[in-house]
């Protein structure tokens, strides 16, 4: 392993590890407000050096074997699951998760998805013979074809800030695993965690410029790494409102785009429903990376004779939550990823108030000497038409709105910019299927906020572009070819 230590980063450009032009910055713990370490800040010549060294390594790499391709990616898994507790305490310490959400979402998380694209899958498949009555040369035949998927080339990976391990690996070992090269651009708040990630892929031995990091918080480092010529893909994880910006500039290099995007998931609480299977989902909002994830059941639409009892229960289930310090073992809620951020999330529960909403818990800032914490927050009694009800938040706040008849709550779930994941919950699965069908997100949990990892993952609408997990992230970063011959 590199010996670097994370207050001595480098970036990591055409399999060396290259001092900054543009010096360090340092990353705070969200927790205590103290200094992680110094991350690099690269310059714009430096994130094109990177796009450059990608590309003279793409086409080596895209003729390897899928076979060895794949033992580089179980070796990296190997690594990173041999390190878990010290890269756990580093992205506890950069992002404010939970020790154990630290553990298993983020490292454990990671490594499972370097271990599932060390599993080498087909990229050819026949197609039927087809008889053509009379060919562009006149004459009729028998044309077999063959589809191929092939790599895309030079993906730039632009990662979140709420899971610096699990997201850099899902966008990383598919692409690797296809064939392609990438340009990783971590988020500015945690980048360390994804520079020992790094570490890994080297000492399991992934080839020179196959792999390269570059950080920074200059908007033109992004950017670099975006508008490219040697760049043809981006797979960005973010808000809706940059992947507009870059969704622009691809469409100018006529890029290929994977985006996953803000989401502002329906939970349809239906009269027959489980209230406490039901609690239990939504209050992941309030605990889950302290509601910084674009998946979380935020909108509550519960049906009116359910309604009141849900909100008295989610009300007792926030106020049981503890806030605090992510390092205690019975922490629940830590804390938000700055200052600036937990000001936006407060700023939110105060507009829901003057917009009408009844603000039943939470909301303040605990008597915590350090840290950027705010208490779990619900807002009762909102229509859908609230900006808090419209608009990420991307925090512990959960808003509810009530319906009468299904349809009406259909139709409030639908009205939203959003569409990436919605939930229904009801005694009846068959009625829970039958709502769920007529819901417009890409996915949508069924009594359920668990995931199938297998299961395609992306959103409708301004909730993304594309789908990616399991086999589908392989397509996500492939082109598909047609190979065509006479009979």
């Amino acid at each position: 392993m590199s010996p670097h230590a994370p207050d001595a980063q480098r970036l990591f450009i055409g399999g060396a590890w290259v001092e900054p032009d543009g010096g360090h910055y340092e990353v705070t713990d969200p927790a205590t407000e103290e200094t992680v370490g110094r991350a690099p800040e690269a310059s714009r010549d430096q994130v094109r050096a990177a796009c450059a060294a990608a590309r003279e390594a793409f086409g080596p790499w895209s003729r390897t074997a899928p076979e060895e391709r794949a033992a580089v990616l179980g070796r990296a898994a190997d690594i990173i699951r041999g390190h878990l507790e010290p890269y756990a305490a580093l992205a506890r310490a950069e992002t404010g998760a939970t020790t154990a959400t630290a553990r298993a979402m983020q490292v454990g998380v990671g490594a499972a998805r370097f271990r599932r694209y060390a599993r080498v899958e087909p990229t050819e498949w026949a197609i039927p013979p087809q008889i053509n009555e009379a060919g562009p040369m006149g004459k009729a035949g028998v044309m077999g074809a063959l589809a191929v998927r092939q790599p895309v080339g030079v993906v730039t990976c632009v990662t979140s800030y709420n899971n610096p391990w699990a997201n850099p690996a899902g966008k990383i070992a598919p692409a690797l695993a296809m064939g392609n090269t990438v340009v990783v651009k971590p988020a500015p708040q945690d980048p360390l965690s994804v520079y020992r990630m790094a570490e890994a892929l080297e000492a399991a031995g992934v080839p020179r410029g196959v792999v390269n990091v570059v950080s920074g918080r200059s908007v033109e480092v992004g950017e670099a790494a975006v508008d490219s010529p040697d760049v043809d893909m981006v797979s960005f994880t973010g808000s809706t409102a940059v992947g507009q910006r870059i969704a622009e500039v691809c469409g100018r290099g006529m890029k290929r785009q994977l985006m996953e995007l803000g989401g502002k998931g329906a939970a349809v609480v239906l009269d027959d429903a489980d209230l406490a299977s039901a609690v239990a989902g939504i209050g992941t909002t309030f605990s889950f990376y302290s509601g910084q994830i674009c998946t979380a059941p935020t909108r509550v639409l519960a049906q009116r004779r359910v309604y009141e009892r849900l909100v008295d229960h989610l009300a007792a289930y926030a106020r049981r939550l503890k806030v605090g310090d992510p390092r205690e073992p019975d922490t629940v809620v830590g804390p938000l990823i700055s200052a600036a951020h937990r000001d936006r999330v407060e700023s939110y529960v105060e507009l829901g108030r003057k917009e009408g909403a009844v603000v039943v818990t939470g909301g303040e800032r605990p008597p915590l000497e350090r840290g950027f914490y705010t208490s779990p927050a619900l807002l009762a009694d909102c229509t859908n038409d609230m900006r808090v009800a419209r608009e990420e938040i991307f925090g512990p706040v959960v808003v509810v709105i009530p319906f009468d008849e299904e349809d009406e709550g259909v139709a409030l779930a639908n009205d939203s910019d959003y569409g990436l994941i919605d939930y229904v919950w009801s005694g009846d699965v068959a009625r829970a299927f039958r709502v769920a069908r007529r819901l417009r997100a890409g996915g949508v949990g069924v009594n359920t906020v668990g995931r199938n990892m297998e299961a395609p993952f992306g959103g409708f609408r301004r909730s993304g572009v594309g789908r990616d997990v399991g086999s589908y992230a392989l397509h996500a970063y492939s082109e598909v070819q047609a190979i065509v011959w006479p009979g």
